[in-house]
């Protein structure tokens, strides 16, 4: 059994004991990690602004305070002045600075405390499925020029549908329009607008555009169109969507999610069909276009017509064949004289190899008197000495052959 002395014990103590940079860099994790984004409201004091442009001040309220910066890059794009007594809402990260031990916080937005909780919702909301990428340009549609069928998100009741209606049959006919009943206003407005967009998404033949649309109002009254709900319904909505919701100044979620954002039902119409009057205008346009361009054509086509008919071998076509023919004479009078010459020169070629071997044939050596004696029919004698007594012959002559038998055979004396 061991037991462990007070020294022992201090020795290991000190052993395990954290360094201050080591517990600082520990806790400035753990506050980073925690506080990736953080919404603070307080009041400003303290406030300062060196050369450098970077703001450093304390955010305070009854009962603490928290040490702030913001970056000259943020600070330069307040719309505001800073100072100190100024109410405001902060939104940025925490960080620790090691060398003073203390942690402060990042500021990369800032607002006067004066926006109240629906638009400091909003802001957060809009900021969120920012990140997702459901604003993005690079997603929106491009609306079909000349849609059959259209589809309409709103009140049946409300001012928004006549307006849109009337600017509609005013601008274009033959387009039919299928009305999706929906409260726009109120607690379960949000609820059925997501219900007339998921069913507009299942007609069948498919829509070629779909519109969800109100009148203007306040932020209360449009609010269900800043709903998660409608924002992420639109922007999963198959068909090319129109957000037409409210005034200029009303600017929505819906607005951002959709395809296209039309100031009030009117301009969604406008936007959405185009009008008779510019469409007879630009077939005017084309037609008097295409026309200028084929007579323009025709014209360049008549011109290289002429100039290629006043080319020689257009104007005289036969010209080039009588010049070739003529070239065929003369190259068939060459041909007939170099065929001629070559023939003489063949034919003495031949003749005087006919009598070099007209000297060499035997016949003419047998002309002369000589013979030539044959064995049995076959074989030419050459040497007496191979013949026996009673062997046939055959002599053949310049002139005739004659027939003899061996009866005796004697080798040349003078061998």
């Amino acid at each position: 059994m061991s037991t462990s002395t007070p020294l022992s014990s201090a020795t290991s103590t000190q052993e395990q004991a954290l360094s201050v940079s080591q517990l600082t860099a520990l806790l400035k994790g753990v506050v980073e990690e925690s506080f990736p984004s953080v919404w603070v409201a307080g009041e400003i004091s303290n406030y300062s602004q060196p050369q450098s442009g970077h703001c450093y001040f304390t955010l305070k309220d009854d009962g603490a305070q928290l040490r702030a910066v913001m970056w000259r890059n943020t600070a330069a794009r307040l719309k505001l002045r800073l100072h100190d007594g100024l109410e405001v809402v902060c939104r940025g990260w925490l960080d620790l600075y090691p060398p003073r031990g203390s942690y402060q916080l990042v500021i990369d937005d800032l607002q006067p405390k004066g926006l109240g909780a629906l638009e400091l919702a909003l802001r957060q909301l809009r900021e969120k499925l920012a990140r997702e990428g459901l604003f993005e340009s690079g997603r929106k549609r491009r609306l079909p020029s000349f849609p059959r069928r259209i589809g309409v998100v709103t009140s049946p009741t409300g001012a928004a549908i006549r307006d849109f209606l009337q600017v509609l049959r005013r601008r274009w006919r033959g387009v039919e329009v299928l009305v999706f009943p929906a409260r726009v206003q109120g607690d379960c407005a949000s609820d059925e607008i997501v219900t007339g967009i998921r069913a507009a998404n299942t007609v069948v033949p498919a829509l070629d555009v779909l519109v969800v649309t109100r009148g203007g109002g306040s932020l209360e009254d449009l609010w269900c169109f800043n709903e998660e709900s409608v924002v992420r319904a639109i922007a999963a909505s198959a068909i090319p969507t129109v957000s037409a919701v409210g005034h200029e100044i009303d600017v929505t979620l819906s607005d951002l999610a959709a395809d296209v954002r039309a100031l009030t039902p009117s301009e969604a119409a406008e936007r959405v069909v185009p009008s008779t009057q510019d469409v007879a205008e630009l077939v005017h346009s084309l037609r008097t276009r295409l026309g200028n361009a084929v007579a323009s054509r025709i014209a360049q086509l008549r011109n290289r017509l002429e100039s290629l008919g006043s080319r020689p071998a257009l104007a005289r076509p036969l010209e080039g064949i009588h010049l070739r023919g003529r070239r065929l004479d003369e190259l068939a009078v060459r041909l007939g004289v170099a065929a001629s010459t070559n023939l003489s020169q063949r034919q003495a070629a031949v003749a005087a190899m006919a009598g070099k071997l007209e000297s060499l044939s035997p016949l003419a050596v047998m002309a002369r008197g000589y013979s030539l004696t044959y064995a049995e029919g076959e074989r030419l004698v050459v040497d007496s000495r191979t013949l026996r007594p009673g062997v046939r012959l055959t002599t053949r002559f310049q002139h005739g052959v004659a027939v003899s038998v061996v009866e005796s055979a004697a080798s040349d004396p003078d061998e």
